[in-house]
């Protein structure tokens, strides 16, 4: 009897040295999937030694890398059934153990699910700095950063509890869509609250909570018909990312043989048909930053990996879009197969990629049927772009009176102009600052005239508006003179020791001071109105030229029209209604949504200087 249980004891520590997954990845999978094949990572202590075995699955391909800790294990989940499975070790045609592997029943209508579109407004945080609903996990014992809130690139405490706690005041606010900047793992030991170098795909940085916590989110947001956006990051990872640490293949990532190499950031690189190689591979395989080692997309195990990850958050968090940083530094193959792969998964749901350019061509390139890049036979798949090229406008164009034929309005006209570029104009992300860029109140000195303007255009466009959390109080911030933190300030009130909370109302105890709550009234008078206005949505733009730095233009449908003025001079100006006949056509009489007065529309009338006007037509 002793004999034996020396022998079991000695096989139950042999089973635990030589036998234990460090990491399986995806952790799980659904059934009834579209795609009908599943790559699973194993990672251990020489774990390439074994060979594997699946009961009545197919086992379609294994790759074992140059690296001994690393199987790629492809199987056939084609008729899967919900349940677990058993993946078996085997060495010398023996089981050394075995790793159950489970598949879970998905959401019902979980493949139909609807992406953001522009029937949304996008409200962008950072939740490092939005609101820290949890202070116990401000720091965490297994990240290295620690909080520090005095310290303006330091990590301040936000987190997911902070946002669940304030969703009443972004549905209040006429919000319908969330993009928080990145909840995964970043375990750099300093400036990791941005969390763009991610050490962990699979896991919430916990010290913005758990998993668990980010599926609860969308759970709430989705009672308040309310959209989660995850910001996915494909082009590069973590210093720290388990994976770089132990590469799995050492064209994991792009390495040259100076060491780091920084990107030359030239993206036009992707199309020029005149550029040189090096300076091609010089933008696509240098890295972002130091810390932020970039991924070779070209290689296949990991094309899949991140590929997999992605349809993972959807289905396990019920997610309702992407947002991908740095779309175009990415291998433009890879990523469109990457984005190809999502769509197919998931027909009806939306991803917006960072395109960073300064022209309409270039970035119209980008998005998905694109004529453009047809020329080269390159189709993205990615159904929508960000508006740089109207954000460039925006900055500048409500400082200029001059009566030029390139400044002022004439800059908002122009931008449409090359509406045509576009496969699907309604498809376009607009903004007027976001987490990278100065802030709108700080460009133009916390005038409310001119954040009005700025708002009217934004709102009643073309495209998807996205906010920038903060704009709606005036925050102010410039990263030029005082760096990033600057632009990423805390919200007021988020905050337990914070004197003044500016998610209360003006009225309430030290709630909005009396500028604040001026320019949250107006924000939310206007998002509430076009919550339910179908024609901003996906009614046909017409503009007219600007004269003396008022622009005019409609959206307009069979059904309605919306008559948009913004006096953008520094004089009261008439117009002369019969040159708007085309968009006014037999109405007589129209509100100003704005200022709820009412307008006869069949005779001049005076718009005053810096200001603008939303008229619905009757």
């Amino acid at each position: 009897m002793k004999s034996t249980l020396i022998t079991l004891f000695f096989c139950f520590v042999f089973s635990l040295t030589h036998a234990q997954i460090e990491r399986i990845e995806p952790p799980f999978w659904w059934s009834d999937m579209y795609t009908g094949e599943l790559q699973i990572l194993c990672y251990g202590k020489d774990i390439a030694k074994y060979d594997l075995h699946i009961k009545d699955i197919t086992i379609s391909d294994i790759t074992k890398t140059e690296n001994p800790n690393y199987l790629f294990v492809t199987i056939d989940i084609k008729g899967v059934k919900t349940g677990t499975i058993s993946i078996d070790f085997k060495e010398n045609d023996k089981v050394v153990f075995s790793q159950p592997y489970e598949f879970r029943s998905r959401k019902e209508n979980s493949a139909k699910r609807k992406g953001f579109d522009s029937s949304d407004v996008m409200y962008l945080i950072m939740p490092d700095r939005f609101a820290n609903g949890n202070p116990k996990n401000d720091s965490h014992k297994d990240t290295a950063e620690k909080a520090d809130r005095s310290n303006p690139g330091g990590r301040h405490g936000g987190d997911i509890q902070g946002v669940i706690d304030h969703l009443d005041y972004l549905k209040d606010l006429g919000a319908t869509a969330l993009w928080s900047t990145p909840l995964l793992e970043d375990n750099e030991p300093a400036y990791s609250y941005h969390t763009y170098a991610q050490s962990d795909f699979y896991k919430i940085d916990p010290r913005y909570g758990t998993n668990e916590d980010y599926k609860r989110l969308a759970s709430e947001m989705h009672k308040k018909d309310m959209k989660l956006i995850m910001d996915y990051v494909t082009n590069h990872w973590g210093s720290k990312h388990w994976m770089i640490t132990d590469l799995p293949t050492k064209d994991w990532i792009h390495q040259w043989p100076e060491g780091f190499k920084r990107s030359n950031y030239r993206m036009t690189t992707q199309f020029d048909t005149n550029a040189s190689q090096v300076d091609s591979k010089g933008c696509m395989d240098g890295w972002f930053d130091t810390t932020m080692p970039d991924m070779n997309q070209s290689n296949p195990l990991l094309l899949k990996y991140i590929t997999q990850n992605a349809i993972w958050w959807i289905e396990y968090a019920d997610l309702d879009g992407f947002r991908v940083d740095t779309y175009s530094y990415n291998d433009k193959i890879g990523i469109a197969k990457w984005t190809k792969a999502i769509m197919d998964e998931y027909p009806n749901f939306n991803i917006v990629g960072e395109v960073w350019m300064h022209d309409q061509a270039q970035m119209a390139y980008w998005q998905k049927d694109s004529k453009i890049g047809a020329i080269d036979n390159y189709n993205s798949h990615l159904p929508s772009v960000m508006d740089f090229t109207l954000h460039d406008a925006i900055t500048v164009m409500f400082n200029e009176d001059e009566n030029a034929w390139d400044k002022g309005m004439i800059r908002a006209y122009d931008n449409f102009t090359n509406d045509f570029l576009y496969p699907d104009i309604n498809n376009i992300l607009l903004f007027s600052g976001n987490h990278d860029t100065n802030r709108i109140n700080e460009i133009y000195q916390e005038d409310i005239n001119t954040y009005k303007m700025v708002m009217t255009l934004i709102l009643t466009t073309r495209g998807i508006p996205q906010l920038y959390y903060g704009d709606e109080i005036g925050m102010l911030g410039n990263k030029d003179k005082k760096g990033d933190g600057d632009i990423r300030r805390d919200f007021p009130g988020g905050w337990p020791e914070d004197t003044q909370n500016a998610f209360l109302s003006s009225d309430q105890k030290n709630g909005r001071t009396e500028d604040q709550e001026a320019f949250h009234a107006f924000t939310k008078k206007v998002l509430q109105w076009r919550k339910n206005t179908k024609v901003i949505h996906t009614g046909k733009l017409l503009q007219f030229i600007p004269f003396d730095n008022v622009y005019v233009y409609f959206r307009h449908n069979a059904e309605k029209s919306v008559m948009v003025v913004i006096n953008n001079s520094l004089k009261n100006q008439e117009l002369d209604i019969n040159r708007f006949r085309e968009g006014l056509k037999s109405f007589k009489i129209g509100t100003d949504i704005i200022t709820d007065s009412n307008i006869n529309v069949t005779e001049n009338f005076g718009v005053a200087a810096k200001t603008s006007m939303i008229i619905e037509l009757k």
